[in-house]
């Protein structure tokens, strides 16, 4: 499983670059225009219709070897055993099994919280403010 994740991935990066390499070497729509200036002959390195075909069918052929490779490495990554990321797996390596903390305890000499809540004096109204101290 793991040799066929590293061929998918390989695979993959080398498509890109020559699908990079392959649409870098194609004409635009405007590039027609240079032949009017004296650059029509740079077209027939590929034959006399030009590299339009054959540039066009290898990028087709190469964008759909791409995409297989990239829905194969999705399969592969959706259905993998284990930490999900390289960050999953260092977070587990450095996390202990089971760490429990200690249980915090109050100090001993401290009144219970009943005991130093103020008590509302009797004949304040109930939207007297207590006085400042």
């Amino acid at each position: 499983m793991e040799n066929l994740n590293a061929i998918l991935l390989v695979s993959q990066v080398l498509l890109s670059v020559m699908l990079i390499a392959l649409i870098l070497l194609q004409h635009g729509k405007g590039a027609d225009a240079g032949a009017a200036f004296g650059s029509g002959a740079s077209g027939t390195v590929f034959g006399a219709r030009g590299s339009g075909n054959f540039l066009t069918k290898a990028t087709a052929i190469l964008a759909t070897l791409f995409f297989v490779t990239s829905l194969g490495l999705a399969y592969l990554a959706s259905h993998r055993e284990g930490p999900r990321s390289i960050v999953d797996s260092v977070v587990e390596e450095q996390q202990p099994m089971e760490q429990k903390a200690p249980a915090l305890q109050a100090p001993a000499d401290l009144p219970p919280a009943e005991e130093t809540a103020q008590q509302p004096a009797a004949d304040a109204a109930p939207g007297d403010l207590p006085p400042a101290e």
